[in-house]
């Protein structure tokens, strides 16, 4: 995949691969869960995503918002991002429904794959909680 940047300079989760080399200020760098061998395996995950966004006619941040809006009423998530078109593509993952089959899928892929590397890395786990 090479480098992880558009000419927007923003990317996918479908750009990024085990071979993808971040900006050296990039954060993930320090992050476990963006460790190569961390990507390779968690990449089914990724195209379970994928295939259900090409069905919904939606990108796979969508489906990922649209499935945490769906599991309480009171469960609200709160992406991160510095782009408009970000925002905008985020805000409309609140009219994707999911349906039960949709939901159904997902519990039972999710179920079976064990998402490799850390949320955080070392230093910014330990600034949680303190």
């Amino acid at each position: 995949m090479g480098d992880a940047s558009s000419q927007d300079g923003a990317e996918t989760l479908f750009d990024i691969d085990e071979n993808t080399n971040f900006d050296s200020t990039d954060f993930r760098n320090t992050v476990p869960r963006f460790a190569p061998e961390a990507r390779k395996a968690n990449r089914a995950l990724v195209d379970l995503l994928e295939t259900i966004a090409q069905r919904k006619k939606a990108t796979s941040a969508q489906i990922a918002l649209a499935w945490v809006l769906a599991q309480k009423p009171w469960i609200v998530p709160i992406p991160g991002t510095t782009k408009l078109h970000r925002l905008q593509e985020n805000v409309a993952a609140a009219s994707i429904e999911l349906s039960e089959g949709d939901l159904r899928e997902i519990e039972s892929a999710t179920s079976e794959i064990t998402v490799q590397g850390a949320r955080y890395s070392e230093a910014a786990q330990r600034m949680i909680n303190r």
